[in-house]
């Protein structure tokens, strides 16, 4: 055997001590925030646009929209009241991306704000303490 593999032998049947660091989080960099609640604001878009078009096609395929329909004719009385006129795919699927992208800017300019405010903060508090191991 060599020297090198004798030490890593020596090395290898000790049990290992496990470390504990303590870290403080002190900064957040603004432009890493930004980028990752865009990202997820878009995640989150998506699913919002998905979701809908899954919900209405669920409707239409259960025959929820025929029931409302009926039941709107015999509370109005007369049958030129159709749930279609304000609940068709286009008109759901147009609100859902104006949601979209509402929720996209929005959550941006959150994620943007918060960023900011803890830069702040940690100034006052010191920031956040974390802690680490090796296990």
């Amino acid at each position: 055997m060599s020297n090198v593999a004798e030490k890593l032998a020596k090395k290898s049947s000790r049990p290992t001590q496990t470390k504990q660091v303590r870290l403080r989080l002190v900064y957040v960099d603004f432009w890493s925030i930004l980028k990752i609640s865009f990202l997820w604001s878009i995640v989150l878009g998506i699913v919002t646009v998905v979701a809908a078009f899954l919900i209405w096609s669920l409707l239409q395929q259960t025959g929820v929209f025929d029931s409302v329909n009926k039941l709107l004719v015999e509370i109005a009385g007369t049958g030129n009241v159709s749930v279609d006129q304000f609940a068709s795919l286009g008109q759901v699927m147009g609100f859902a991306v104006i949601v979209a992208i509402l929720d996209i800017i929005v959550i941006t300019a959150l994620g943007a704000i918060s960023a900011v405010l803890y830069n702040l903060t940690v100034k006052i508090t010191g920031g956040v303490m974390l802690g680490f191991t090796n296990k």
